[in-house]
Protein backbone atom coordinates (compact mmCIF):
# COMPACT_ATOMS: atom_id res chain seq x y z
CA UNK A 1 0.00 0.00 0.00
CA UNK A 2 2.89 2.27 0.56
CA UNK A 3 6.54 2.41 -0.82
CA UNK A 4 8.83 1.64 1.92
CA UNK A 5 10.27 5.10 3.42
CA UNK A 6 13.83 3.72 2.33
CA UNK A 7 13.45 3.38 -1.03
CA UNK A 8 11.20 6.34 -1.53
CA UNK A 9 12.99 9.10 0.37
CA UNK A 10 16.18 7.31 -1.50
CA UNK A 11 14.95 8.19 -4.57
CA UNK A 12 13.05 11.50 -4.22
CA UNK A 13 16.57 12.48 -2.82
CA UNK A 14 18.60 11.39 -5.88
CA UNK A 15 16.56 13.31 -7.76
CA UNK A 16 16.96 16.42 -5.96
CA UNK A 17 20.21 16.21 -4.53
CA UNK A 18 22.21 14.05 -7.11
CA UNK A 19 23.40 9.88 -5.88
CA UNK A 20 26.68 10.62 -4.05
CA UNK A 21 25.30 12.71 -1.31
CA UNK A 22 21.95 10.51 -1.28
CA UNK A 23 24.05 7.06 -0.14
CA UNK A 24 25.30 9.20 2.60
CA UNK A 25 22.94 10.72 4.13
CA UNK A 26 20.83 7.87 3.99
CA UNK A 27 23.17 5.89 5.60
CA UNK A 28 23.01 8.47 8.84
CA UNK A 29 21.48 6.89 12.02
CA UNK A 30 18.09 7.94 13.05
CA UNK A 31 18.24 9.72 17.07
CA UNK A 32 14.13 9.85 17.65
CA UNK A 33 11.94 13.56 19.14
CA UNK A 34 13.09 12.96 22.39
CA UNK A 35 16.46 14.18 22.36
CA UNK A 36 15.32 16.87 19.50
CA UNK A 37 12.49 17.84 22.12
CA UNK A 38 15.48 18.24 25.09
CA UNK A 39 16.11 22.09 23.18
CA UNK A 40 12.76 22.57 21.28
CA UNK A 41 10.40 22.15 23.37
CA UNK A 42 7.90 24.94 21.91
CA UNK A 43 8.34 23.21 18.33
CA UNK A 44 7.65 19.77 20.20
CA UNK A 45 4.67 21.11 21.78
CA UNK A 46 3.05 22.49 19.15
CA UNK A 47 3.64 19.15 16.92
CA UNK A 48 1.89 16.71 19.56
CA UNK A 49 -1.19 18.36 18.31
CA UNK A 50 -0.68 18.00 14.48
CA UNK A 51 -2.08 14.99 12.19
CA UNK A 52 1.74 13.98 11.68
CA UNK A 53 1.77 13.21 15.31
CA UNK A 54 -0.84 10.92 15.31
CA UNK A 55 -0.37 9.37 11.68
CA UNK A 56 -0.06 5.97 13.41
CA UNK A 57 -3.27 5.60 14.86
CA UNK A 58 -4.71 6.41 11.39
CA UNK A 59 -3.77 2.98 10.59
CA UNK A 60 -5.58 1.26 13.53
CA UNK A 61 -8.77 -0.20 13.09
CA UNK A 62 -12.34 1.59 13.69
CA UNK A 63 -10.30 4.85 12.86
CA UNK A 64 -10.61 7.08 9.66
CA UNK A 65 -13.41 4.60 8.59
CA UNK A 66 -15.15 6.65 6.28
CA UNK A 67 -11.88 7.19 4.22
CA UNK A 68 -10.20 3.44 4.62
CA UNK A 69 -13.72 2.33 2.60
CA UNK A 70 -13.78 4.92 0.12
CA UNK A 71 -10.01 3.94 -0.85
CA UNK A 72 -11.32 0.48 -0.45
CA UNK A 73 -9.64 -0.70 2.72
CA UNK A 74 -10.82 -2.57 4.80
CA UNK A 75 -11.50 -0.16 7.89
CA UNK A 76 -11.86 -3.32 10.45
CA UNK A 77 -8.32 -4.17 9.94
CA UNK A 78 -4.97 -3.23 11.78
CA UNK A 79 -2.71 -1.98 9.36
CA UNK A 80 -0.13 -0.81 11.99
CA UNK A 81 1.85 -3.63 11.32
CA UNK A 82 1.73 -3.58 7.91
CA UNK A 83 5.17 -2.74 6.27
CA UNK A 84 3.51 -0.93 3.46
CA UNK A 85 1.62 1.06 5.23
CA UNK A 86 4.08 2.04 8.35
CA UNK A 87 6.47 3.44 6.66
CA UNK A 88 4.79 6.63 6.15
CA UNK A 89 3.06 6.81 9.76
CA UNK A 90 6.13 6.77 11.48
CA UNK A 91 9.68 8.40 11.20
CA UNK A 92 13.06 6.21 9.62
CA UNK A 93 10.98 3.01 9.15
CA UNK A 94 13.95 -0.07 9.20
CA UNK A 95 16.65 2.35 9.34
CA UNK A 96 19.50 2.70 12.24
CA UNK A 97 17.81 4.15 15.33
CA UNK A 98 13.95 4.60 13.02
CA UNK A 99 11.13 2.54 14.04
CA UNK A 100 10.68 -0.77 13.49
CA UNK A 101 7.93 -2.99 14.57
CA UNK A 102 9.04 -5.46 15.83
CA UNK A 103 10.98 -3.25 18.40
CA UNK A 104 8.73 -0.18 18.08
CA UNK A 105 10.26 2.82 19.50
CA UNK A 106 7.84 5.75 21.31
CA UNK A 107 10.19 8.24 20.00
CA UNK A 108 9.87 7.30 16.52
CA UNK A 109 6.12 6.94 16.16
CA UNK A 110 4.54 9.40 14.12
CA UNK A 111 5.86 11.78 10.69
CA UNK A 112 7.89 13.48 13.21
CA UNK A 113 11.32 15.78 13.32
CA UNK A 114 13.85 13.75 11.60
CA UNK A 115 11.01 12.70 8.89
CA UNK A 116 10.96 16.58 7.44
CA UNK A 117 14.97 17.71 8.94
CA UNK A 118 16.61 14.33 8.53
CA UNK A 119 18.09 12.05 10.59
CA UNK A 120 19.82 13.85 13.56
CA UNK A 121 22.39 11.89 15.10
CA UNK A 122 25.54 13.97 13.42
CA UNK A 123 23.81 17.32 12.86
CA UNK A 124 22.37 17.24 16.22
CA UNK A 125 25.71 17.51 17.95
CA UNK A 126 26.57 20.59 15.37
CA UNK A 127 23.28 22.18 16.83
CA UNK A 128 24.63 21.74 20.60
CA UNK A 129 28.10 22.88 20.04
CA UNK A 130 27.12 25.83 17.77
CA UNK A 131 24.64 26.86 20.35
CA UNK A 132 27.23 26.88 23.07
CA UNK A 133 29.34 28.72 21.31
CA UNK A 134 26.94 31.43 20.18
CA UNK A 135 26.02 32.05 24.17
CA UNK A 136 29.61 32.49 25.63
CA UNK A 137 31.24 34.46 21.93
CA UNK A 138 28.43 35.48 19.88
CA UNK A 139 29.73 34.41 16.77
CA UNK A 140 26.95 32.02 14.30
CA UNK A 141 27.93 28.76 12.32
CA UNK A 142 27.41 28.54 8.67
CA UNK A 143 24.65 26.47 8.31
CA UNK A 144 26.20 24.73 5.48
CA UNK A 145 28.04 22.20 8.22
CA UNK A 146 24.51 21.16 9.11
CA UNK A 147 23.34 20.09 5.67
CA UNK A 148 26.70 18.25 5.25
CA UNK A 149 25.80 16.49 8.48
CA UNK A 150 22.69 15.71 6.50
CA UNK A 151 20.33 18.53 7.66
CA UNK A 152 17.24 18.76 5.13
CA UNK A 153 16.46 22.44 3.75
CA UNK A 154 14.62 21.52 0.83
CA UNK A 155 11.65 19.03 2.32
CA UNK A 156 9.95 19.10 -0.98
CA UNK A 157 10.92 15.81 -2.03
CA UNK A 158 10.62 13.97 1.49
CA UNK A 159 7.28 15.23 1.93
CA UNK A 160 6.65 13.81 -2.09
CA UNK A 161 7.82 10.41 -1.01
CA UNK A 162 4.74 9.51 0.95
CA UNK A 163 1.63 11.59 -0.13
CA UNK A 164 2.41 11.86 -3.82
CA UNK A 165 3.41 7.97 -4.55
CA UNK A 166 0.42 6.86 -6.01
CA UNK A 167 -0.71 5.25 -9.48
CA UNK A 168 -0.69 8.02 -12.06
CA UNK A 169 1.42 10.59 -10.27
CA UNK A 170 2.88 13.26 -11.77
CA UNK A 171 5.57 12.71 -9.32
CA UNK A 172 8.60 11.24 -10.91
CA UNK A 173 9.90 8.53 -8.50
CA UNK A 174 6.29 7.55 -7.80
CA UNK A 175 6.57 3.55 -7.67
CA UNK A 176 4.31 0.30 -5.91
CA UNK A 177 3.18 0.06 -3.79
CA UNK A 178 1.43 3.08 -4.16
CA UNK A 179 -1.08 4.94 -1.55
CA UNK A 180 -4.55 4.22 -1.91
CA UNK A 181 -5.57 7.52 -0.77
CA UNK A 182 -4.98 8.96 -4.66
CA UNK A 183 -6.87 12.83 -5.87
CA UNK A 184 -9.15 10.21 -7.48
CA UNK A 185 -9.88 8.80 -4.57
CA UNK A 186 -11.14 12.45 -2.87
CA UNK A 187 -9.89 15.86 -4.30
CA UNK A 188 -8.52 15.97 -0.43
CA UNK A 189 -5.20 13.83 -0.98
CA UNK A 190 -4.13 16.43 -4.18
CA UNK A 191 -0.88 17.26 -2.56
CA UNK A 192 0.10 21.06 -3.32
CA UNK A 193 3.40 21.48 -0.88
CA UNK A 194 3.41 24.85 -0.43
CA UNK A 195 0.08 25.05 0.92
CA UNK A 196 0.74 22.41 3.25
CA UNK A 197 4.18 23.48 4.82
CA UNK A 198 1.86 26.64 5.65
CA UNK A 199 -0.87 24.37 6.93
CA UNK A 200 -0.25 24.05 10.97
CA UNK A 201 -2.78 21.67 11.68
CA UNK A 202 -0.29 19.16 10.00
CA UNK A 203 3.26 20.93 10.54
CA UNK A 204 4.57 22.38 14.07
CA UNK A 205 4.33 26.16 14.28
CA UNK A 206 7.33 28.52 13.71
CA UNK A 207 9.68 29.97 16.47
CA UNK A 208 11.93 32.77 16.28
CA UNK A 209 15.54 31.46 15.56
CA UNK A 210 18.39 33.58 17.74
CA UNK A 211 21.14 33.77 15.15
CA UNK A 212 23.00 30.50 16.29
CA UNK A 213 23.53 29.81 12.44
CA UNK A 214 24.21 31.80 9.45
CA UNK A 215 24.33 31.61 5.40
CA UNK A 216 22.72 29.31 3.18
CA UNK A 217 21.20 27.14 2.46
CA UNK A 218 17.53 27.83 3.61
CA UNK A 219 13.95 27.08 2.51
CA UNK A 220 12.74 29.29 0.69
CA UNK A 221 9.62 30.22 2.92
CA UNK A 222 12.33 30.62 5.88
CA UNK A 223 11.86 34.61 5.81
CA UNK A 224 8.16 34.45 5.63
CA UNK A 225 7.62 32.06 8.40
CA UNK A 226 10.43 33.96 10.65
CA UNK A 227 8.60 37.09 10.17
CA UNK A 228 5.70 36.09 11.67
CA UNK A 229 6.78 33.45 14.08
CA UNK A 230 6.51 34.40 17.73
CA UNK A 231 9.19 33.70 20.89
CA UNK A 232 10.16 30.20 21.78
CA UNK A 233 9.21 29.30 25.85
CA UNK A 234 11.94 29.21 28.26
CA UNK A 235 10.68 26.60 30.16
Amino acid sequence: MMLSYRRRALFGLVFLLGASSVIAKDDIPYDGRKKCSGCHKSQYQSWKETGHANALDSLKPGVKTEAKKKAKLDPDKDYSNDKDCVACHVTGFEKEGGYTIDDPSIYTVGVGCESCHGPGSEYRLIHRTASRKFDSKGKATPRSVLEEAGEEFQFIERCNACHMSYEGSPWPNSSKPYTPFTPEVDPKYTFDFDKAVRNHDAMHQHYKLVGVFTGPPLPPFHQEFQKAAQPASEE
